[in-house]
């Protein structure tokens, strides 16, 4: 805990941020440090509230109320052992993360919650300033050989895992750099690729091989990597974006989100230009999808200077408050204004599209109608059109973020016979492991699209389920928020 009366005295005061006028002429990062005294003050109103019920929140089970405590006591180095316990890279939660931690925090019931997020910022940025963070080789190795498929968040957290057991760990990575998601599928100006290359920097001094480039579907093939070593993490995530099935979606000028920030993303890294069909300067822009996903494409469109963006959401928005049947410490499912909402851009809410309208092979409009929430005939809750209410919509750039269908699945099912899901995930184990021998798979090539913590905290728990596989049942990598063995 902080102080014992720090909640009664002093109000939650979110990260300062830059100037929207300021951050929409480039692609930096919007949020500011705390000054000290203010990070003091906050990790203060960590209360001593009995049952820390962010530690179920938390799908890592950091240790929430000691790293505050320590912050609090100005004892930074005490706060980053505690956090680095149980979490391998706080600096992409403490960017990235939507903080279930924080919506379950007991203050979170009457009032705004602790401040957890952006201290696991201010902790591990305070650490690489101060030189706490070094790489730190396993002092034996196994001699086993362990790889891993992907480098996003799982892919990323499994090899940090692996490598301290002691395993010899290669990550091959589809994309010419590491990181993933983290890469290429988040905006610089929520996360900067120095952050990454920091980070992987002291991964590899650390003993673990990255080959980029690598498409393993393709060469060498799954089959034949598996019996190139001893075990095999699928960490391949989920990115394959669901599509918009009505007439016209073949027009020029409709995009998938992901093509559409991994273009931005490599522009900003110097690795591509610009390509029309990827530029939203001074056109009209729909963003199809409420989600994290098409707020980040907002984002994006406004600092490429687009003349009109509108986010659309086909649900009704959400109420400004907790409803009954959504308690405390359930996740709220509450309205809230992102980061690019507050930018700038229309947002529009229970709009269903019907068909897009184009001229000479290029979109011109999308044609939508207004739902409304109602109970079907099976009582369930269900969206029914509202007669009379069809919208034409003038557009010249239609972004899809309608969620994510899952991963490119159907040659890891072929060469490796590991079971698919109905959704087309990889099926697991309570230990991460699939139908095949030796193969594990983590993050949302089989949860299916979730939070970047999910990903971090299933990474990890699937190192511990390899490193007992090839220690014979049982594994001294420690689990969600303890250090016990497996077996």
């Amino acid at each position: 805990m902080g102080k014992t009366t720090g909640f009664q005295e002093w109000q939650h005061v979110p990260a300062p941020k830059r100037e929207k006028s300021e951050r929409l002429k480039d692609w930096r990062e919007f949020t500011l440090p705390l000054p000290a005294d203010e990070a003091k003050r906050q990790a203060g109103r960590c209360m001593d509230c009995g049952v820390p019920f962010c530690h179920q929140g938390c799908p890592l089970g950091n240790p929430i109320p000691e790293f505050n405590d320590a912050v609090y006591r100005g004892k930074w180095k005490e706060a980053f052992l505690a956090l680095s316990g149980t979490h391998n890279f706080p600096e992409f939660t403490g960017r990235l993360c939507p903080a279930p931690c924080e919506a379950a925090c007991v203050l979170s019931i009457d009032q705004d919650p602790v401040t957890i997020e952006q201290m696991e910022k201010e902790i591990i940025e305070r650490a690489f300033a101060e030189g706490w963070v070094k790489a730190h080789p396993p002092a034996h190795r196994t001699g086993k050989r362990v790889a891993v498929v992907g480098s996003g968040p799982a892919g990323l957290a499994a090899a940090a895992q692996l490598n301290q057991a002691g395993h010899h760990v290669t990550v091959f990575e589809r994309d010419d750099r590491p990181g993933g998601m983290l890469r290429y599928g988040i905006p610089d100006f929520k996360l900067e690729k120095s952050v990454i290359d920091r980070r992987i920097k002291l991964l590899e001094q650390e003993g673990i091989e990255f080959r980029c480039g690598v498409d393993v579907s393709r060469e060498p093939g799954w089959r034949a990597l598996r019996e190139q070593y001893d075990a095999l993490v699928l960490a391949v995530g989920a990115q394959r974006g669901k599509d918009l099935p009505v007439p016209g979606r073949e027009l020029s000028g409709v995009v998938m989100a992901m093509d559409y920030l991994t273009h931005q993303n490599r522009v900003v890294a110097g690795l591509a230009s610009l390509e029309p069909r990827f530029n939203a300067a001074g056109k009209r822009v729909i963003i199809l999808g409420g989600g994290d996903t098409g707020s980040d494409c907002l984002g994006t469109a406004l600092r490429q200077g687009a003349a009109h963006v509108m986010q659309v959401s086909y649900a009704p928005p959400p109420p400004a408050v907790r409803a009954l049947n959504n308690p405390w410490p359930r996740w709220p499912l509450v309205f809230r204004t992102s980061s690019s909402q507050e930018e700038g851009g229309q947002r529009e809410f229970g709009l269903v599209t019907q068909r897009l309208e184009g001229q000479d092979g290029q979109l011109k409009a999308l044609h939508s109608v207004k739902v409304e929430l109602t109970t079907g005939t099976d009582g369930k809750p269900a969206l029914a059109e509202i007669p009379g209410s069809q919208t034409a919509h003038p557009v010249d750039l239609l972004v899809l973020a309608i969620g994510f269908t899952g991963t490119d699945s159907h040659t890891l099912s072929e060469e490796l016979g590991v079971k698919l899901t109905p959704r087309g995930t990889v099926q697991v184990d309570s230990h991460f492991a699939t139908s095949a021998d030796g193969v594990f798979c983590a993050g949302d090539a089989s949860r299916g699209a979730s939070l970047v913590v999910w990903a971090f905290a299933d990474g990890r728990e699937t190192a511990r389920s390899v490193d007992a596989y090839l220690s014979r049942g049982t594994s001294a990598l420690p689990t969600r928020g303890k250090d016990c063995a497996v077996g």
